[in-house]
């Protein structure tokens, strides 16, 4: 499906508050509510829009967040990405190009919860190595 500039203006201001009404993405956008409308309707039908959800704010999201980059050994992506499903505080994982195979995305209650998973996280069967970065303070967050 091909975007045009209306089309990235629309997703760039859900992506800011996905809570706004459509007479108020209209109005932002100069176009009319009817408008706005049938394109909503059409980068859902596209998948471009997979779904509205809550972006918890500072009051619902644990204090301390983390990444850790992690090197696997060949052939164990399955059971370190089965390990990391059972580990509560991972919220997400990607793959990656490079010198480190995982991007491990964490959050945690305390500096011990953080802890106790990053120990979890390198005695894992399959895992060479990892590195962790704590995250200090957002300077950019566009939701993703």
């Amino acid at each position: 499906m091909q975007l045009d500039d209306a089309d990235r203006a629309l997703l760039a201001l859900l992506r800011d508050n996905a809570r706004l009404p459509a007479s108020d993405l209209a109005r932002h956008l100069g176009l009319a509510r009817s408008t706005v409308q049938a394109r909503l309707a059409r980068l859902e039908e596209a998948g471009v829009i997979a779904g509205y959800t809550l972006r918890p704010g500072p009051g619902l999201r644990p204090p301390l967040r983390a990444t850790a980059l992690v090197s696997i050994e060949p052939r164990a992506g399955p059971a370190v990405l089965d390990r990391l499903r059972a580990l509560p505080t991972v919220e997400r994982v990607h793959t990656t190009s490079g010198r480190f195979d995982l991007l491990v995305q964490l959050a945690a209650q305390t500096t011990e919860e953080l802890d106790d998973t990053l120990d979890r996280i390198g005695e894992a069967r399959g895992v060479k190595g990892s590195e962790s970065l704590i995250h200090l303070s957002t300077k950019i967050d566009r939701g993703g």
